[in-house]
C-alpha cells in the first residue's frame, strides 16, 4: 500500500507540472534580460538629452538616475516576489490576489489605459519616422530631392503604418507567452543601442559644439525644482514593470535571487545607454 501511495503521489506531481520539453519555451537569463531591455528602452530615450540639460548637468542627472534606480529595482523585485507567492502570471492577477478584488479591477483599468497611451506614443513616433523613410526611399528611387513626395494612397505614411501594424506588430501580439519575443527583443535592444551611438556620434563629429551656448543653470530653489521636474521623465525611461511579471513567470529559473540578478543587470544596461545618450 505504501508503494501504491508513493506511485499515486508521483503521478499527481507529474500531472501538475508540464513536461520540461513539451511545454512552452521557457526564458533563460539572456532572453529575460533582452525582453526587459526591450520593454524599458523606447520613446523615453529621445527625452534624455533634454532631461540631462534640465536637471543641471550630467552629475546631477546621474544622481537622479541612481536614486530612481533604487526604487525601480526594488519595485521589480517586489513584483517578482508577489508573483511567486501568489502563483499568478499576470500583473492584474497578482494585484487582485494580493490586494483584493476591488483594487484588482482598478488595476486592470489603469493597466489598460497606461498601455494604450504608451502604444499611442510609440505609434506617433513610428509614423513620424515612416514619413521620413518613405520620402527618403522616393528620393533615392526617382532622384528628385525637393523634400516633397506626390500624394498617392500607396505613398501615404499612414498606409505604411497600417502595413507595419498588420505584418509585424499584430503577429508579435498574438502569442500569449512572452518568451517568444526573446529573439525580436535582441533586435529592439540593438536598435535602441544604435540610436544612442548615432546621437553620440552626431554630437562629437559636428564642426562646432554648442556647449558654450547653453544657458547657465540657476542655483537654489530653481535648480532643485528643475532637478525634481525630470524625475518623471527618467523614471518613464526605465519603466518596464508592466511586463516584468509576465517575464518572471516565463523564466526557467524562478528563484528570487536570480530575478534580482536579471532586474539589476537589465537596469544597469539601461542606465549605461540612457547616460551615454543624455550626455
Amino acid at each position: 500500500m505504501e508503494e501504491l501511495a508513493r506511485e499515486s503521489i508521483r503521478s499527481m506531481s507529474l500531472l501538475s507540472k508540464p513536461a520540461r520539453g513539451s511545454g512552452v519555451p521557457r526564458l533563460g537569463s539572456f532572453g529575460a534580460v533582452f525582453i526587459m531591455l526591450k520593454s524599458a528602452l523606447g520613446a523615453g530615450l529621445l527625452n534624455f538629452p533634454w532631461a540631462f540639460e534640465k536637471a543641471g548637468g550630467i552629475h546631477t542627472a546621474i544622481s537622479v538616475e541612481l536614486v530612481s534606480l533604487v526604487f525601480l529595482i526594488s519595485g521589480l523585485v517586489i513584483l517578482g516576489y508577489a508573483s511567486s507567492i501568489s502563483r499568478q502570471n499576470t500583473y492584474h492577477d497578482v494585484v487582485r490576489e494580493v490586494c483584493g478584488q476591488r483594487i484588482g479591477h482598478l488595476c486592470e483599468i489603469c493597466f489598460v489605459f497606461n498601455l494604450f497611451m504608451i502604444s499611442v506614443a510609440f505609434l506617433v513616433v513610428v509614423q513620424d519616422q515612416l514619413e521620413k523613410l518613405c520620402l527618403s526611399i522616393y528620393e533615392t528611387m526617382t532622384g528628385h530631392i525637393d523634400g516633397h513626395m506626390p500624394h498617392h494612397w500607396y505613398t501615404d505614411h499612414r498606409f505604411a503604418l497600417f502595413l507595419m501594424c498588420f505584418i509585424i506588430i499584430l503577429p508579435l501580439s498574438i502569442p500569449k507567452e512572452i518568451g517568444i519575443q526573446k529573439y525580436t527583443s535582441v533586435l529592439g535592444t540593438l536598435a535602441a543601442t544604435y540610436l544612442s551611438i548615432a546621437v553620440i556620434a552626431k554630437y562629437y563629429l559636428k564642426d562646432e559644439h554648442t556647449a558654450d551656448l547653453r544657458p547657465e543653470h540657476s542655483q537654489g530653489l530653481d535648480s532643485w525644482a528643475s532637478m525634481f521636474s525630470v524625475v518623471p521623465t527618467i523614471c518613464f525611461g526605465f519603466q518596464c514593470h508592466e511586463a516584468c511579471i509576465a517575464i518572471y513567470s516565463s523564466m526557467e529559473n524562478k528563484k528570487i535571487t536570480h530575478w534580482v540578478f536579471i532586474a539589476v543587470t537589465s537596469m544597469i544596461f539601461c542606465l549605461l545607454i540612457y547616460t551615454l545618450t543624455g550626455e
